[in-house]
């Protein structure tokens, strides 16, 4: 009896040490999937349009599904990976990145505290305009990937909701400028 329990016990550990580094490998390939994705679709330039209905998208999908959603904003193949730019979501209430496509480390920080070169609370600024507007864009001083410099950098942030919480959706991009932005809605 006690070498069956032993038994049972041995397949149960390995079980579960099998099931994590299958989900680890599962959680790496979904990572890699996202950078591949955004160089994939890096020759599309994005347009001020592009961005705001791929934000529009996932903030309906979030509205609808929640939290369960947020696999299908990353890996090889996801619609909110796009023009070699992406969506990431995050807490306007903690200030924490919930989920981030291309930099998953960044899930569960507080990222209220990131200030741009010119000292711009850049997260604390976006939940201001998706809080007081719905929606709206945000412009700030960031690093092109790979580059020291900054450069603008301008990002389209809405705000969804699902059973009571509420998600800051953005998407940000370079080569729009806010000159763009104010053309492309008639202002």
């Amino acid at each position: 009896m006690m070498k069956k329990l032993l038994w049972a016990v041995t397949v149960l550990v390995a079980m579960v040490f099998f099931s994590a580094s299958v989900f680890a490998a599962t959680e790496a390939e979904i990572n890699a999937g996202s950078i591949q994705q955004a160089k994939d679709t890096a020759g599309t330039k994005p347009t001020v349009a592009m961005v705001m209905e791929r934000v529009d998208a996932g903030v309906a999908l979030l509205n609808k599904e929640g939290r369960a959603a947020f696999p299908k904003f990353k890996g090889l193949g996801s619609e909110f990976i796009y023009a070699g730019t992406y969506i990431w979501i995050h807490s306007p209430t903690t200030g924490n990145m919930l989920m981030h496509p291309m930099k998953p480390a960044l899930e569960g920080k507080n990222v209220n505290p990131l200030r741009d070169k010119a000292g711009k609370l850049l997260f604390i600024e976006m939940n201001r305009v998706a809080t007081e507007s719905g929606s709206g864009w945000v412009d700030y001083q960031w690093p092109k990937p790979g580059q020291k410099k900054s450069s603008t950098k301008v990002s389209y942030v809405k705000m969804a909701e699902h059973n009571g919480e509420k998600f800051v959706v953005g998407s940000g991009v370079y080569d729009i400028s806010l000159e763009d932005i104010n053309k492309a809605l008639g202002k």
